[in-house]
């Protein structure tokens, strides 16, 4: 009788069904599993087991399987048995499989799983039974094997004894590794839970003891012994040492030898175990602390790198006994203490600061914790979230072999607690080291595929060695950027490159120091990079462009109320001037330190900004952009000139570049139509018609740090002779990069890279091109023009040409300028007319500055023609040439004193705004679409004022028009007023570039001169300037209060005055003039607004009361040295305002800022009368100033 009918007998099948599944049972384990026990057996392999025959193992498989059965008398058909090869190449999903469960207990585990872990599903139960033979692995892993392959196998609690056995796994999960680029060998593993079951008959009663084991634990001596005989070395010696585990260290690799080390302890001493056996690796899975455990057959040597001390090291007859008692002494020692919550409440008080080189530092605890993996945040980081609240980092230890899953139980002994390390992750943070044990003490339940993954990183933390700090910012980083710059500008293999050179321009700290891993892993004390954590809550917070630009629209007007807008005393202002002073506002951010994090705001820290600076052809206005995969805003960008002052952007080399912007302005203007009818209405919103607001970033390019070069960049920083930072990107090109690349940068590579980079073009060969050095002489505004269905930008530059048309085989760029572009009899002019796709490079053209205009796809036989207008195509290229290859003519450029002072027409000057009004024209829409105008206020540092008037109904409504920055006004008119005032406006060619940037939160003229007021009455040439002047009051001339209508200015009592007029409401209007005499002169003074109350010494609540009496009667007009034309003299109201004119409160020292009006009037004949004579002469009429700002002495 063969074997398989022998196995059949052993069970009475009770159906067709049964007999086919026990044949397939037979079956199974003869072709895969016998074969494998065949082979010659590994040392430590039982004789018995090569010698169990297929109907053996069959019967025992049946029987383990009947003993997990729910139901014994029925056998599990329902579940087939799999090899190892087809577990890899057939299932592509996680599952768990199970005999034992029936469908309810089923259910429950599914049920129970889900609600662990929110959002979550249970793992798919599968129908299928692993059996196979547990083998040691490479690098001490744990192998399933059968005759068609072996697959990885983790395991909880493993023991020795499992080794090289045939096992049936009663539970376990499969979970299989779908990254590219994965062999088949490793692309899945096995979780056992619990135990295996083994398939050797009688096996178990032959496992107590192995042939030479009873002596050696026999002499196995304490951790005490042991300590005291590390101490006296004898050549040959071998120890047993019996203890509970301590410490588990993990699994390191150095010059190709693999070891790992555990500590041994008892009540009070401790040894250490190395363990460099690469028999004896598979160790590390059976070992975790609080096991006790013997050690057979150890040797003391001595570890070099470790300051020479002893250790005990493993031998090749080396044998680990787990769970292990000795007889003459029992294992007392408690465990460890383990948490399983942090209170973040007490963190702070129990964590000393210090201050290490201006850096807030904290010290580490070290502490033991439990809990259970809710969230994996970058697998390939080493990145998880515990018990949802709890972060944990393991990025300072090697990169296990199976990663953490969503719902794994883990226990940590030895971690270090860090508090508030970054604000980017939870309050707690976990952070393992050398030293640091880290165990799964349960198997997820759930499936789910983790983020994708930053690899890169904990290798150039293996380089760099930074702190905790700069290493989980830079991870948040990294998984910002993924979202914001891939695909569009970047690859995924790029971004963990880019965002660790982001940290180091941005943190600015050196490279840590060499980690010593012996003394991390075996010094007492415990000292490592971890030991020691910066804190900064005001770290910079990376932000995506399109969350800065959401942010700040959000924030536009919910930040701010009406109220505020108006200028001191707005509560006066009448109808018209309201709506004025609201029609234009600004709101201005700066990225330094602001006051702290705020709940729900986005730019709560110092925002960080990383994107591609452009130039679009398609925009509403031509402007520098910064655009990342999420967007694009517009930005006011300056540089420093070769003379060391800002002046406005003008090298194209920035275009292309991958920047990072740390150092910038976040500028929202708003925008508002309105018709309120008085201050009151203010909270009424059915009075604004229209609101609107425009976002844009100011900074300078000096402050960005170029993370990926354009290819001109790189060729602008090679001529400077300056280093590349290195192009840790392998970015995609711009449109514009694709076009002009061709072949001389195929195959070119970045130097001095972090990671080597190769960029090619998209099409690939030589364009031949023809070029023309031009310099920049004047450059026109850009206007709108209709083009066939609709409008588009245009503009003119007038320019010198240096040389003549040269010929390329491939585009030249910014490369120096040879002398066939400079070989000229004469120098002609050329008019450059940009319009549609070319007038993107608006921003970057800058009077005085060479260009050198290249036409892809041209050849031979080109020359310029006598007409002196060029039209540029929209592919063409301007490139500049910051090598001049003559002197430039520096433009003509007047200041504010030298334009009150000129005679000419058309001037070009250069001012500093310190206001701008928004004029509106309600009659008809503009091209603007938010003003018709913009009155700019500037200024020079003589403190002399000049008003321009832009007229925008036909031009581009342009950025950076801030009080604070600095404008040159080019191709502006110069007029004088009827009152004989100068004022320049802007005409069609008129252009404005801001050339730097200035506070535009709080801009601060610089203070007006000292004027004596009897040499300012005789200066002809001193009107309109601004000065301080200090004096006495003389008396007062004039003061009139009154209640006016807010729509057309007439008297208000119960209703307006003037019948035509419909409305119904009136402001507080008030008005002083005063004689001020400073020993030099005396001088009228005029007060208006919200400069009466001071000047008459009122608190509010006195102005208050005061507007309150005059409401009944409207008005009143007091003459303190002559009669009132309005109330009788015995009204009290008059005797009150008389008395208080002529007090000391108003008759006093004053400091005032006044301004001299444009137009004095001249010598007047007066008639007097002396008795019976009259005499008639010419009198100097006083000095007449309007007050803009009042100080007590």
């Amino acid at each position: 009788m063969d074997s398989l009918q022998l196995f059949l007998d052993r069970f009475r099948a009770r159906g067709e069904a049964e007999t086919i599944w026990l044949k397939e049972i037979f079956g199974f384990i003869s072709e895969h599993l016998c074969p494998e026990l065949s082979e010659p057996a590994p040392l430590a392999a039982d004789d018995a087991v090569t010698g169990v025959c297929a109907d053996q193992l069959s019967v025992c498989l049946v029987r383990k399987l009947q003993e997990n059965m729910a139901v014994t008398h029925v056998l599990p058909v329902s579940y087939r048995p799999v090899s190892v090869s087809g577990l890899l190449s057939l299932q592509h999903l996680a599952c768990v499989s199970n005999p034992s469960w029936t469908t309810n207990q089923q259910r429950a585990w599914e049920k129970e799983a889900e609600l662990s872990l929110p959002g979550h599903l249970a793992l798919p139960r599968v129908n299928l039974l692993l059996i196979g033979c547990l083998r040691e692995g490479p690098a001490g892993e744990w192998r399933l094997t059968d005759a068609s392959g072996s697959v990885r196998c983790e395991c909880l609690s493993p023991s020795p004894l499992w080794l090289n056995r045939p096992v049936f796994l009663p539970h376990w999960n499969y979970i299989p590794h779908n990254a590219p680029g994965q062999n088949q060998e490793v692309r899945g593993y096995v979780e056992l839970i619990g135990s295996p079951a083994l398939l050797c008959p009688d096996l178990e009663q032959g496992l107590a003891a192995r042939p030479g084991e009873g002596a050696g634990l026999s002499r196995a001596v304490g951790v005490r012994e042991a300590a005291g005989l590390l101490d006296n070395r004898t050549r040959g010696q071998r120890i047993s040492v019996f203890g509970l585990v301590g410490s588990v260290c993990p699994q390191l690799v150095v010059a190709g030898t693999t070891f790992f080390c555990f500590w041994l302890t008892d009540e009070s001493h401790t040894v250490r175990v190395l363990v460099k056996d690469i028999s004896r690796q598979w160790w590390t899975q059976c070992v975790y602390v609080g096991l006790s455990v013997c050690v057979t057959a150890l040797r003391v040597c001595v570890l070099r790198g470790w300051r020479g001390n002893n250790i005990l090291c493993v031998t090749e007859q080396s044998e680990l006994h787990t769970n292990y008692t000795h007889t003459d002494t029992l294992l007392d020692t408690p465990p460890p203490l383990v948490m399983s919550h942090v209170d973040n409440e007490d963190c702070e008080e129990v964590e000393p600061e210090t201050d290490k080189a201006g850096l807030r530092m904290k010290k580490s605890r070290v502490i033991s914790y439990q809990g259970t993996v809710t969230q994996v945040v970058s697998d390939g980081a080493g990145l998880y979230v515990i018990d949802r609240k709890v972060g944990l980092c393991l990025a300072y230890q090697p990169a296990t072999r199976r990663k953490l899953r969503a719902g794994d139980s883990v226990e940590l002994h030895h971690v270090h607690f860090l508090y508030r390390p970054c604000p980017d992750f939870p309050p707690s943070m976990l952070c393992t080291c050398l030293r640091s044990s880290l165990r799964v003490t349960a198997f997820s339940r759930v499936g789910g595929a983790p983020p994708p993954d930053s690899e890169g990183l904990p290798r150039l933390l293996l380089e760099k060695n930074t702190g905790v700090s700069e290493y989980l910012w830079t991870c948040h980083v990294s998984s910002q950027l993924a979202h914001s710059l891939v695909p569009s500008l970047l690859k995924q293999q790029s971004v963990s490159a880019l965002s660790w050179k982001l940290m180091e321009s941005v943190w600015r700290r050196g490279r840590g120091g060499r980690r010593d891993i012996y003394s991390e892993m075996l010094d007492e004390p415990h000292t490592c990079p971890l030991s020691q954590y910066s804190t900064d809550p005001a770290v910079h917070q990376y932000l995506s462009v399109s969350v800065l630009i959401g942010s700040l629209h959000s924030e536009c007007w919910s930040s701010v109320s009406l109220s505020s807008l108006l200028p001191p005393g707005g509560s006066s202002l009448s109808r018209s001037q309201l709506n004025t002073a609201l029609a234009w506002s600004c709101r201005t951010l700066t990225s330094a330190l602001r006051d702290g994090p705020r709940t729900g705001d986005a730019l709560g820290r110092r925002p960080l900004l990383v994107g591609l600076l452009e130039l679009p052809t398609q925009t509403s206005e031509p402007t520098v952009q910064l655009r990342d995969a999420t967007g694009a805003v517009a930005c006011v960008v300056t540089e420093t000139s070769r003379e060391g002052g800002q002046r406005a952007a003008f090298n194209t080399a920035w275009i292309g570049c991958l920047v990072c912007v740390e150092q910038f302005t976040m500028v929202t203007e708003r925008f508002l139509q309105s018709d309120f009818p008085s201050y009151q209405h203010l909270n009424q919103d059915k009075y604004i018609t229209h609101k609107h607001c425009r976002v844009y970033l100011q900074f300078s390019l000096d402050h960005l740090h170029i993370l990926s070069p354009s290819v001109a960049m790189a060729t602008h920083l090679g001529q400077r002779g300056e280093e590349l930072g290195g192009d840790v990107t392998e970015r995609k090109q711009t449109v514009e990069e694709e076009e002009m690349e061709g072949a001389t940068t195929a195959g070119r590579k970045r130097r001095k890279a972090s990671v080597t980079v190769t960029t090619g073009p998209v099409g690939g060969g030589f364009r031949p091109c023809v070029s023309l050095v031009i310099r920049v002489e004047q450059k026109e505004g850009v206007v709108q023009k209709v083009q066939g269905v609709g409008l588009t930008h245009c503009f003119s530059v007038r320019a010198a040409v240096v040389g003549p048309v040269v010929s390329w085989g491939r585009d030249p760029k910014n490369g120096p300028v040879t002398d066939r572009e400079t070989e000229t009899e004469r120098e002609d002019k050329v008019v450059l007319v940009l319009s549609g796709g070319s007038a993107r490079w608006f921003p970057l053209l800058q009077p005085g500055c060479f260009y050198r205009l290249t036409a892809p796809n041209t050849q031979g036989g080109v020359e310029l023609h006598t007409d002196p207008t060029l039209q540029v195509r929209s592919n063409w290229r301007l490139h500049t040439l910051t090598r001049q290859p003559l002197q430039a003519l520096s433009p003509t450029v007047l200041s504010v004193s030298e334009v009150l002072d000129s005679r000419s027409d058309m001037v070009c000057f250069q001012a500093r705004v310190c206001d701008r009004i928004s004029l509106s024209d309600r009659t008809s829409s503009t091209a603007a679409g938010v003003c018709a105008g913009v009155r700019l206020t500037v200024w020079d540092q003589t403190g002399r004022t000049l008003q321009v008037y832009l007229d925008l109904s036909h031009t581009l409504y342009p950025s950076g028009l801030l009080p604070g920055n600095t404008l040159l006004l080019s191709g502006f008119q110069r007029r004088v007023s009827r009152s004989g005032g100068v004022y320049c406006r802007s005409l069609p060619v008129s252009c404005v570039t801001v050339m730097s940037l200035g506070d535009t939160s709080s801009v601060r003229p610089p203070p007006a001169p000292m004027m004596h007021l009897g040499v300012w009455a005789v200066g002809r040439e001193q009107s309109g300037i601004v000065g301080r002047v200090r004096g006495h009051v003389v008396c007062f001339l004039f003061l009139q209060l009154q209640w006016s209508c807010s729509l057309c200015g007439s008297l208000y009592l119960q209703t307006c005055s003037s019948s035509q007029c419909p409305s119904t409401s009136s402001v507080f209007q008030s008005k002083a003039k005063l004689v001020i005499d400073d020993g030099t002169g005396e001088a009228h003074v005029w007060f208006s607004g919200a400069l009466v109350p001071p000047l008459l010494g009122l608190a509010d609540s006195k102005w208050e009361g005061l507007q309150r009496a005059l409401r009944v009667r409207g008005h009143v007009r007091v003459y303190p040295r002559g009669r009132s034309l309005v109330c009788d003299s015995d009204d009290p109201l008059l005797h009150f305002l008389l008395c208080l004119c002529s007090s000391d409160v108003v008759c006093r020292q004053l400091s005032l800022t006044c301004r001299k009006p444009n137009q004095q009037r001249s010598e007047e004949m007066k008639r007097f009368s002396r008795g019976e004579r009259d005499f008639m002469t010419r009198v100097t009429p006083p000095l007449q100033l309007t007050c803009l700002h009042l100080e007590a002495v």
